[in-house]
């Protein structure tokens, strides 16, 4: 017995790679820290939360600089150092700069949001379930096992359900978390279900070596093997909007404070297609021949759902400019997945998945920065009527060609040069794979969206109806639409940046 005590010892002690931990760790730990401050802090001095959970959010993105140089994992097996529940690659890396990047830009619009709303919306707790959701959203990526996999993907989500509906007394906010609520618990359970079959037919968590093992699943365990499968790509299917799994967004939305519309706009869309791609391209390569048709064909059905839904949205309606940004997330949805179903038929799966990558960082830009804009032309008009939005170049030129530019980069139209070079990269992963019938599709949606995409573009600049209403810029939402400007103008001149990623492997 003791012969036995040194090895068993040895295997139970873990080397921690902090520095490639740092990220979420930094999030998770400041996150903590604005909780106990909010115990302490007076009531005026509540805005200094803001500010410190956005110098947090600063952080933990700066920290990934250190880990561009290579490749990091830690909490690896003992005796199998490729075998780890946490990488640090470019992928992860990747995901994380959105991520965080994404909570970051959030943080600076909820900065005002909360002076404007502070009587309905308790600042401690709105700041640390933001920093917690984040430090969720940013350990997905970086997972290599299932059940790391579940439980960042529940950080990230759990937090969530309780930002949309923290406004006090809101009917819209509640009934909006109540929808994100049971549509995020059911996607869980069936997740949870599916991956507890994988486990059960393999005898691993750990995405590697289920991809190795269940090709070679005993015949008595293989349709229990499939049905781990399916179910957790279900799963998956909820959690980034795919249609017919839908049904949350426009409501939630509408419902929840701006910023957080915003946040789940783009963090939240990260969170469930990185997922989707460690399921998928890592976990289950050899089921490509069953993910690849099913996520093509839900690509082709929620870019054609979201286009449409925005399409029919009147400009008179109340909340009808979250309405849209909230269709249109639907359909860019579906031409992110577009390059992870090009995967299952691709020979070079990483190189489709690079495309996915460089279009949701595109995405995350511009579509934050329209958001920005929103929650302006919010503080005046409360309704955010895309109706309001006419003449807006009149009372505020910067704002107005801003917006503009960033409802050009989502049409894929010059000047957003990003908006273009990303569109036509997804389209390439299509036609390389074979999909031509989804390049054809996604050509088609790609002109529904010019209809309402230019619609909006044209209304900024015509004549406003009575006195053009002037909009107060808050520093912290100028540094927003100045954060999210400089990056989409850059990006638009140096799209090699972005475009990096669909050329080059990811894992």
């Amino acid at each position: 017995m003791s012969a036995l005590a040194p090895p068993l010892a040895q295997s139970a002690v873990q080397s921690v790679d902090w520095l490639a931990i740092a990220p979420p760790t930094i999030a998770a730990v400041v996150a903590l820290a604005v909780l106990v401050a909010d115990l302490f802090v007076p009531e005026t001095r509540k805005p200094l939360l803001g500010w410190a959970s956005v110098a947090g959010l600063a952080a933990a993105t700066l920290m990934l600089l250190p880990l561009l140089d290579g490749d990091r994992s830690t909490f690896c097996l003992t005796g199998h150092a490729r075998v780890c529940s946490y990488t640090a690659d470019h992928f992860t890396l990747a995901i994380q700069f959105l991520v965080l990047g994404g909570a970051l830009l959030a943080a600076l619009l909820s900065v005002t949001n909360l002076e404007d709303d502070h009587r309905r919306v308790p600042a401690g707790e709105f700041w640390f379930l933001l920093l917690s959701s984040a430090a969720g959203a940013a350990l997905l990526p970086a997972s290599r096992d299932l059940a790391t996999l579940i439980v960042a993907l529940e950080v990230a989500s759990l937090p969530a359900f309780a930002l949309v509906g923290i406004r006090h007394g809101d009917k819209r906010s509640s009934e909006a978390a109540l929808k994100f609520f049971l549509s995020s618990v059911t996607a869980t359970a069936v997740s949870l279900m599916g991956i507890s079959f994988v486990y059960a037919s393999t005898g691993t968590l750990y995405l590697t070596q289920v991809a190795q093992r269940i090709q070679h699943v005993d015949g008595q365990l293989h349709t229990l093997a499939q049905t781990g499968v399916v179910l957790t790509l279900v799963g998956f299917a909820f959690k980034t909007a795919a249609v017919p799994f839908h049904f949350w967004v426009p409501d939630t939305y509408v419902g929840a404070p701006l910023p957080i519309a915003a946040y789940l706009s783009v963090v939240g869309k990260a969170v469930g297609f990185s997922g989707l791609i460690l399921v998928t391209v890592v976990a289950f390569p050899s089921y490509a021949d069953v993910w690849g048709p099913a996520l093509a064909a839900l690509a082709a059905l929620t870019m054609t759902v979201g286009n449409v839904g925005a399409l029919r949205q009147q400009a008179t309606r109340a909340y009808s400019a979250v309405r849209l940004l909230a269709w249109s997330s639907v359909g860019q949805a579906g031409y992110l997945l577009v390059p992870i179903a090009a995967a299952g038929y691709a020979k070079d799966a990483q190189k489709a998945i690079g495309s996915t990558v460089a279009y949701a960082l595109m995405y995350a830009a511009v579509n934050l920065g329209a958001f920005a804009v929103a929650a302006l032309v919010g503080r005046t008009k409360s309704l955010n009527r895309i109706s309001d939005y006419r003449g807006l170049y009149a009372s505020n030129p910067v704002t107005a060609l801003l917006l503009a530019f960033f409802l050009l980069c989502l049409a894929g139209l010059p000047p957003g040069i990003i908006g273009l070079f990303a569109k036509v990269t997804v389209f390439s992963a299509a036609v390389d794979a074979g999909l031509g019938w989804l390049a054809v599709v996604m050509a088609v949606n790609v002109v529904i969206a010019l209809f309402y995409y230019l619609q909006w573009t044209a209304l900024l600049f015509r004549a406003p109806e009575g006195e053009p209403a002037r909009h107060r810029i808050p520093a912290p939402l100028t540094a927003a639409l100045a954060l999210t400007g400089v990056l989409g103008v850059a990006l638009s001149g140096v799209p090699q940046l972005v475009l990096r990623f669909a050329a080059a492997g990811l894992f």
